[in-house]
């Protein structure tokens, strides 16, 4: 009896199939535009990954500086020696420091200070630094006081009347003034203003004071330091075990300023790494359409031979998937070897050693390579199962239906899930899905209009032209998706050159060379118009002098608000301390109404809430906000939500009132203005006249905001390559993507009797008009989209650029025309018999 061969299962056909296929379609150059196309988007994301990873992680480590630590825990008691015990076992640096308010007092001049006692090691990210005398150059240092010794700010040394060498007594301590104060990394660190002078001490010297008794108002802190994993494990350890009053504080925390330019350079590296995967999409989406319509007679020819509709489906599944791992995995390491050469290529301008990369941004990029590949190619491809069999006999016949509706549903919330991973920003992923959508479907519009238009210029112009424009006309559907893809294309360089370089500009001029880096707070009424005219007569005109309010919110809409009603621990700090309360008759330019009018708030005498506040403890319009301001209490509607360019380092309040409001509440002022290095005198100056003015000094927060801005400007600049890789990669997709149906043109053209150099003429004139109405377009769509970009996300003030709009039509024009043409010249190097007989 004959053994019957068992047949190999359907998956192990189609594995072996896939792999043959793939081996072959490889070397004939078929999956060329696939697989460069998804190399150049995984590169530039897993780049994007890798290097923001890295810069990330150095600016929060530079960012430490602004806090002496990597963590700070700060407590109202004493913290318990435990914390020490684990932050030793997790490999941390660690060092404490006691905060208070007291008085300091020499030769019968008493004065309350901000007092800070040091211990051995502090600080231990950034540096102290000391002056010989007040307001003479500084030098850093790597020491603290010596125990009996003390460094006192020029301000303090001015109000006691002392200088270095003179004896000061704090409580029943008596100490020697060591040195001037002239810098500490996290002196006004969370909370911005510090309204005492303040003095620095060493922690052996504090229990001869004797100041710190039951019911003193004291800050306890222990600082820690160390590799990153070892504040992770630090964290998870601390986290679940803080107790009430006891507080974790974060570089992240330091400061608004660095928190939201942190945030918004994120915000334009991984938009320019969008750009190019959306690219990308398009571009293998395209170039799909044609690898389909190639694969029409081998779908055929398999059907002929047996293959059910299963086997066919899981044959080119597999295959993309092949692919995908292998450009994925190409991608991954170009995008490793493309960070490496920016942080070379960015310098000295990377202050600090960057930490090596972690492989995080690996399983994401082969997310997204295999998500916009089976996403964009795979619902076309699987049109290749309804091939029926008869085709190998009538040609004209392709895919049965259309089907595949599920699959790009599926495909579509596989990028948008893709999106929301890479921004992981709810609002902005929302803001670039529906914008993408829109912009996609008011370019297929507007292209389809175009297209539709150039068919009645057809009798009014020579013969080439007259060719090109038919051929636009008679390829509608074809030619309205080259329109498509070279306006996406261009769009994208458009965005990525005039429009990211106005972007970028528009963010550097929020910090100009101008910028107030001295605040004065503390103001009495009584000193706005003497200040006023102290300083315009040392040149530097009216700063604009802005009240200030002290107030605490005790109630929401007729309810008591407590920390505990928050789970959030930004919310609690927030309902904790007290607000900066404040009026104006004319908001300043870097806020912006983004709910309400401020009319309204003016008319109803309402009042004007910062948009992250708002969202922070859940005010919304038309809630009703009661405050504490010393004994009294009042109320107010919210009338208006604001958006504030916390960078910009002007004056700026969470939360503002119309005048006429706080008329009659205890009320400082504050001002900030500009200091040039050599007119740094002048402080001195200022003290003497007024005692009681705090000076802040945030010269070395805008030092560290402008270095984020400067260095990521350049990452942007070097990310652009691969958006410029995948703009040509979608010019390439698209010219190739009808080059079947211009080859079989071109040899009945010619068979027919027509000239090579007619038919040249006639596809540039083709693509000439292809890419001056694709360059219209696109300069239309950057202009949109950098609009919304400015306006919504990125919160900068935004100006049309009329170069835009040539950039687009020229370029465009002879963009798409040179390559068009170049692309296309096979069509007239082919003999016109092998084109025919290969149908």
């Amino acid at each position: 009896m004959l053994m019957q061969t068992p047949r190999p299962s359907l998956t192990r056909q189609a594995l072996r199939l896939s792999l043959r296929l793939l081996k072959r379609e490889w070397r004939s150059g078929e999956l060329r535009v696939l697989a460069l196309a998804l190399v150049v988007a995984v590169a530039g994301i897993t780049s994007v990954g890798f290097f923001t990873d890295r810069i990330a992680r150095l600016l929060e480590d530079q960012a430490g500086e602004l806090l002496a630590a990597d963590l700070v825990v700060r407590g109202s008691r004493p913290l318990e020696s435990g914390l020490s015990d684990q932050a030793t076992a997790a490999g941390l640096e660690q060092t404490r420091t006691v905060s208070f308010a007291s008085v300091v007092s020499s030769n019968g001049r008493l004065q309350l200070a901000e007092v800070k006692a040091v211990a051995p090691g502090y600080p231990l990210r950034g540096q102290l630094r000391t002056a010989p005398a007040p307001y003479a150059a500084d030098a850093p240092t790597d020491a603290i006081p010596a125990p009996g010794e003390a460094w006192l700010d020029p301000r303090l040394l001015a109000q006691l009347g002392v200088g270095v060498g003179d004896p000061v007594t704090v409580g029943a301590a008596e100490l020697r003034v060591g040195a001037v104060l002239a810098f500490e990394p996290d002196a006004g660190s969370v909370f911005f203003f510090n309204f005492a002078p303040r003095m620095l001490m060493n922690a052996a010297d504090l229990p001869a004071t004797q100041v710190i008794q039951p019911g003193s108002r004291v800050s306890y802190r222990l600082l820690v330091a160390g590799p990153r994993d070892a504040q992770q494990r630090f964290r998870d350890w601390l986290e679940p075990r803080l107790q009430a009053g006891q507080r974790l504080i974060t570089p992240r925390d330091a400061r608004p300023q660095l928190r939201t330019a942190l945030d918004r350079g994120g915000r334009f590296l991984t938009l320019s790494a969008l750009v190019s995967v959306i690219l990308a999409g398009v571009a293998i989406a395209t170039a799909a359409r044609r690898y389909t319509q190639r694969h029409y007679d081998t779908a055929a020819v398999l059907r002929c031979l047996g293959a059910t509709q299963p086997l066919i489906s899981r044959v080119f599944t597999l295959q993309l998937l092949w692919l995908g791992l292998a450009a994925s995995l190409a991608g991954c390491l170009l995008g490793y070897l493309a960070q490496a050469g920016l942080a070379q290529f960015l310098g000295d301008l990377v202050a600090g050693q960057l930490p090596p990369p972690s492989f995080a941004p690996v399983p994401l990029g082969f997310a997204t390579g295999l998500v916009i590949l089976l996403g964009f190619a795979l619902p076309p491809l699987l049109r290749l199962r309804r091939v029926p069999p008869v085709r190998v006999l009538r040609r004209d016949l392709g895919p049965a239906g259309t089907g595949n509706r599920l699959l790009y549903l599926l495909a579509t919330a596989a990028v948008a899930a893709l999106v929301v991973w890479h921004t992981r920003d709810p609002r902005l992923s929302g803001m670039v899905l529906g914008g993408g959508a829109v912009t996609l479907a008011a370019l297929y519009g507007l292209a389809l209009l175009l297209v539709r238009a150039t068919g009645g210029l057809r009798g009014r112009v020579g013969v080439a032209w007259r060719f090109g424009l038919a051929n636009i006309a008679r390829r509608s559907r074809g030619s309205v998706a080259q329109v498509l893809a070279f306006g996406v294309g261009i769009m994208a360089m458009l965005l990525l050159t005039l429009v990211r370089a106005d972007l970028l500009a528009g963010w550097r001029d929020t910090i100009p060379p101008d910028a107030p880096n001295q605040f004065l707070i503390n103001i009495q009424p009584d000193e706005v118009a003497p200040l006023r005219a102290f300083l315009a007569g040392r040149g530097h005109g009216d700063p604009g002098l802005h009240p200030m309010v002290r107030g605490r919110l005790v109630g929401i809409n007729g309810r008591a608000v407590t920390p505990g009603d928050y789970e959030e621990t930004r919310a609690q700090r927030l309902v904790a301390r007290e607000f900066n309360l404040s009026w104006t008759g004319r908001l300043a330019p870097d806020n912006r109404i983004s709910a309400g009018s401020w009319a309204d708030t003016e008319r109803r005498g309402g009042l004007s809430v910062e948009e992250g506040l708002a969202e922070t403890l859940g005010i919304g319009l038309g809630d009703t906000l009661l405050f504490r301001v010393a004994e009294q209490t009042f109320s107010a509607p919210v009338t208006s939500l604001r958006t504030v360019e916390w960078d910009s380092f002007r004056v700026n309040f969470f939360v503002l009132f119309p005048p006429g409001v706080l008329d009659g509440m205890p009320a400082t002022w504050i001002t900030s203005f500009h200091l040039a290095e050599k007119d740094r005198a002048l402080l001195g100056a200022l003290v003497q006249r007024f005692p009681s003015v705090t000076i802040i000094d945030v010269e070395a927060v805008m030092t560290q905001v402008r270095s984020i801005i400067e260095r990521v400007s350049l990452a942007v600049e070097y990310v652009f390559l691969f958006t410029l890789l995948a703009g040509l990669v979608v010019l390439y997709a698209a010219i190739q993507s009808t080059q079947d149906e211009r080859l079989y043109e071109g040899a009945v053209l010619r068979t027919l009797g027509a000239r090579r150099r007619v038919l040249l003429q006639g596809l540039a004139a083709e693509f000439l008009t292809l890419g001056l109405l694709a360059g219209l377009l696109a300069a239309l769509a950057a202009s949109a989209v950098g609009y919304v970009l400015a306006a919504h996300v990125f919160h900068l003030a935004y100006h049309f650029n009329p170069w835009l709009w040539l950039a687009g039509a020229l370029g465009g024009t002879l963009g798409v025309g040179i390559a068009g043409v170049a692309g296309t010249r096979a069509v007239l190097r082919q003999p016109p018999l092998r084109v025919l007989r290969g149908l």
